[in-house]
């Protein structure tokens, strides 16, 4: 035992050696390779989704399947993504992962029907369940400066924020130039790049043995497809139907199971220390709001600008705008997180985006010009873009490097769930009415309450953390 301890410390030891001598800038790009390349995917996935149903005969619920269902198995797996990390090392789970997501892009690429491209998709998001905490495990381990931690996971997330700027864009251009498939058949060499330079400069770090729960990873996968099923099918079978219903009474039955093990089993999905702070709660329930909002936002906006009239070229050129925003603010996050702590930043950002919130709520119909809708959207996701890095950090600084993995996966994993929740309601509201100068006032209203509820959250339980 004592020569097993010795041998992890020298891996450490080494690896921090080796982390040294490699730029920060080159380490954060081969990390955020992954994620890159993912939300490259979703976003891009958006402007695609009319060529899709023209293409595949799919009907407005499957294309909600075809975004949700990648982040249902996203969401779903993410903690057992963590688990994993732990168990067999976050670089060995982060190539993987990789691997796993390159196959469901080349699926998607090939994918006959609707129905083959939504199992592909689920494929998809079970590979980035495996890099997404692993890659965050990783760049916590590379910085030992806390400050400059904070920097980069700000970095990281402008990165990530860019990458989502640009996914219309790339996009628009492909679906316009190569159709709808080439969306997926670029991720291929984005993800081979990845594996290659993960396997040449990333360091092994040491692993944590722990059990891996599976009952527990079982019931958190059936309650998150059962939800699913009852908020997609819900608007198209019947709120009472008997397959809804009893998708609700599964969703029920699978919470609570899952939430009585979590209390008394002796593997829970996450250290019960990391609860006992409520910063770390509250920061994964502001995740779960802000990518409840924004994300149904990107859904909304898409369908919205499309029915329009506007190819996918044209969606994709009107949405780098707004989600170019993410990263300005994600950019000016990181520096004001690294000097007055995460709170203000948070409490701020999410003011300003509640405010844009709903000066959209009350101003924006059908014939609203383009340059005020994209004007308010930049405002409002900029705002909530200087607030995501400042979340991500408190969820960090709360877990410490012990317990980065878990405390990575759940935050993704509650984001993902967010992200999840959002798409299904606006594909519910677009469901229940039909006229756009309906859908936009109410779509808008959830996004607004999103957004206070993740600023009360802010203001009641995230008290100042400032990197050292």
């Amino acid at each position: 035992m004592q020569a097993a301890y010795h041998g992890r410390m020298h891996t450490s030891i080494t690896s921090a050696a080796r982390t040294r001598h490699i730029p920060p800038l080159l380490m954060l790009t081969t990390l955020a390779i992954g994620f890159v390349m993912a939300m490259i995917d979703v976003t891009a996935v958006n402007t695609a989704l009319t060529d899709i149903a023209a293409s595949l005969a799919v009907p407005l619920t499957g294309l909600v399947w075809v975004v949700d269902g990648y982040t249902l198995t996203f969401a779903a797996l993410l903690m057992a993504g963590g688990a994993l990390a732990d168990r067999y090392g976050p670089k060995r789970v982060y190539q993987g992962g990789l691997s796993v997501f390159i196959l469901g892009s080349v699926l998607c690429a090939v994918a006959p029907s609707g129905t083959a491209l939504i199992a592909a998709r689920l494929l998809q998001g079970l590979g980035a369940a495996l890099f997404m905490p692993s890659s965050l495990s990783l760049l916590t381990h590379a910085y030992e400066d806390q400050a400059t931690r904070a920097r980069m996971l700000g970095t990281w997330s402008a990165i990530v924020g860019c990458a989502s700027a640009a996914g219309p864009l790339v996009g628009g251009l492909l679906v316009h130039a190569f159709g709808w498939r080439s969306v997926f058949w670029v991720n291929v060499p984005i993800g081979l790049l990845g594996i290659v330079l993960a396997q040449v400069l990333v360091p092994a770090t040491p692993r944590h043995e722990r059990a891996l729960s599976m009952l527990s990873h079982a019931l958190g996968v059936v309650a998150l497809a059962a939800l699913s099923f009852v908020l997609i099918e819900g608007p198209v079978r019947g709120w009472m139907s008997v397959g809804v219903a009893g998708a609700g009474i599964v969703t029920l039955a699978a919470a609570a199971l899952l939430v009585m093990r979590e209390r008394t089993g002796a593997h829970p999905l996450l250290p019960k220390a990391l609860f006992d702070t409520p910063a770390f709660a509250a920061a994964n329930g502001v995740g779960f709001l802000i990518n409840f909002a924004v994300f149904g936002q990107v859904f909304l906006l898409s369908l919205f600008i499309q029915q329009g009239g506007s190819d996918a070229l044209q969606t994709g050129l009107k949405l780098v705008p707004m989600m170019a925003a993410f990263a300005i603010g994600n950019l000016t996050s990181g520096r004001i997180t690294a000097r007055v702590g995460t709170r203000p930043p948070m409490m701020y950002g999410l003011l300003v985006g509640l405010g844009m919130a709903l000066v959209m709520l009350f101003g924006l119909r059908p014939d609203t010009p383009y340059w005020l809708l994209v004007t308010t959207a930049m405002l409002m996701n900029v705002a909530i873009g200087i607030a995501i890095p400042g979340m991500t950090a408190t969820v960090m600084l709360v877990a410490g490097r012990a317990q980065a993995n878990s405390a990575a996966a759940a935050l993704n994993a509650n984001r993902q769930v967010g992200a999840l929740v959002g798409v299904a309601m606006m594909g519910t509201v677009m469901h229940m009415t039909p006229d756009w100068g309906l859908r936009m006032p109410l779509a808008f209203t959830l996004i607004a309450a999103a957004y206070a509820g993740a600023l009360w959250l802010v203001y009641r339980y995230v008290k100042l953390a400032k990197p050292e």
